[in-house]
């Protein structure tokens, strides 16, 4: 008999445990492009060219072990019937997966499926995220065991199901996904990640503690892992591992690695931290974690503040660098990520709901597991972190000191001196611009702060709302383990009430 092994957000052949666990079995190495899944309202073309690039490379890879990569398209269930029919598969290998909404309501008709049919389904974890996790309070301790188990050994070679079809690989286009320019974005396939994780580790990442932040700076001193990490063309405990040989080469060394390592390190645990939050409640993409949120903000948002900002026409020049940014690129530092969903929440008052699924479409690294809870997160929905409301004008002038982020990506300002330039309409001489060559700000910066603030802490007021609180607390919020990994090392050690750190970067 033989195994049909799907290949999901693990699209690589080492350190993968069930590719090492096939020995002599007949395998049929499959890949499943879902149309419905991919018409999804946080997918699109620049994700699915990733998927694609990397896909091109692990049938390469498969190949030379024997067994090339199976691809389909259609939805999972008739696929998987099809297949098990025509091989006489008696056997499901596939990863864990904490994906969205649709692929978490696919893997329960294929599990209904598998059952039906007599086909035993083996998932196994490939990350730090606990499927079924009952507290986190040990969520640490078996987090960092997964990812200090030795690396699975790739197999010398594979025994394929011959006779099948190994079908193409379909374009974006062919998914029905809209046609999505993104010039700047990154190139999937395990040697990319390679090229990328040895780069930053021996040469880029020596300044990453101190620049992830700006988006000048971030763009080379992160590590850019972020979408091999999402797709899996590298596996976490890879990272993880290859950042603590690191860490060892260079420690008593005084250049800075030692920290910038460490907060690398923190990251990846964060990553596998906010993964598990949507595995312990998927209702994340859909619902406010704290109930007493929903109806704040209106479910239908204002389409004229939703279109400029989705665009990069709000008016704010360093929002509007950095949207515009993303939609060249697929990728922005974290705290311009969280800037332009604080912004969006705040000062325009628009639903997470509604802006969400734009910037997911955006993110060629989008993790469902980690977007969700940090969309609300920075909307301010959980209840157990604190409100931060971003100025975009201060963040400009931070994180962009000399303009030529914001110049570069708002060439419509040329004019403006820099001293204005982060608010153009307090310049004599804006008539020349605004509203001509570049849109007025659509709200006033400080009033719509205010409003927002005052209506976000006016929900916090009560009984009522601090027992929900300390629901939502026990259930997500992060223990801080003896060697404090678990908390933003860039930040001060104060801790909220809830046990989460004030504030937190996922830049990778």
């Amino acid at each position: 008999m033989s195994v049909i092994l799907w290949f999901k957000r693990d699209l690589r052949i080492a350190d993968h445990a069930l590719l090492a666990g096939m020995g002599d079995k007949g395998v049929v190495p499959l890949f499943i492009a879902e149309p419905d899944v991919w018409q999804g309202a946080d997918a699109s073309a620049r994700q699915w060219d990733f998927v694609a690039e990397s896909l091109s490379e692990l049938r390469d890879d498969l190949a030379r072990l024997g067994a090339p990569l199976v691809v389909r398209t259609g939805d999972a269930v008739d696929v998987l019937d099809a297949l098990r029919r025509e091989t006489g598969a008696d056997e499901l290998w596939s990863h864990e997966e904490t994906g969205n909404a649709l692929t978490y309501a696919r893997d329960r008709r294929v599990a209904a499926w598998a059952a039906r049919e007599g086909v035993a389904w083996r998932e196994v974890p490939q990350a730090g995220v606990v499927r079924r996790l009952d507290t986190r309070d040990r969520w640490a301790k078996t987090r960092d065991g997964r990812m200090g188990q030795p690396q699975a050994v790739v197999p010398a070679g594979l025994n394929a199901v011959s006779g099948l079809d190994p079908g193409v690989i379909p374009s974006s286009r062919e998914l029905g996904l809209a046609p999505d320019p993104c010039p700047n974005r990154q190139p999937g396939g395990r040697s990319h990640a390679l090229s990328l994780l040895g780069g930053f580790l021996t040469e880029r990442g020596r300044t990453y503690r101190a620049d992830m932040s700006t988006p000048v700076k971030g763009e080379t001193a992160c590590s850019r892992l972020s979408p091999h990490l999402a797709w899996g063309t590298l596996s976490g405990r890879e990272a993880f591992q290859a950042t603590a040989a690191r860490q060892r080469e260079v420690r008593g060394t005084r250049e800075g690695w030692g920290g910038s390592l460490k907060s690398f390190q923190s990251r990846l645990a964060w990553r596998d931290h906010f993964m598990q939050k949507l595995e312990d409640e998927p209702a994340f993409e859909t619902r406010c974690l704290h109930r007493a949120y929903e109806g704040l903000r209106p479910i239908e948002p204002d389409a004229a503040r939703l279109h400029a900002w989705s665009v990069g026409e709000t008016g704010l020049p360093f929002v509007d660098a950095c949207m515009r940014y993303l939609i060249a690129g697929g990728w922005l530092n974290f705290r311009m990520r969280s800037m332009l969903v604080a912004v969006a929440s705040y000062h325009l008052w628009l639903d997470w709901r509604a802006t969400g699924p734009v910037l997911a479409r955006y993110f060629t690294d989008y993790e469902p597991g980690i977007h969700w809870p940090q969309v609300q997160m920075q909307s301010g929905t959980t209840g157990m972190n604190t409100v931060r409301i971003y100025n975009p004008v201060k963040q400009g002038h931070d994180q962009d000191p000399d303009g030529s982020f914001t110049r570069r990506w708002v060439p419509q300002l040329a004019v403006v001196p820099g001293k204005y330039l982060q608010e153009p309409w307090t310049w004599d001489g804006a008539a020349q611009v605004l509203d001509y060559a570049y849109p007025a700000p659509i709200v006033d910066v400080k009033a719509a702060a205010k409003a927002a603030r005052e209506a976000v802490w006016a929900v916090r007021r009560g009984d009522a709302f601090r027992t929900e609180a300390a629901r939502v607390v026990e259930k997500h919020a992060s223990r801080k383990d003896r060697q404090g990994r678990f908390v933003n090392d860039r930040s001060p050690r104060k801790r909220t009430r809830s046990g989460s750190p004030d504030q937190l970067k996922l830049d990778l």
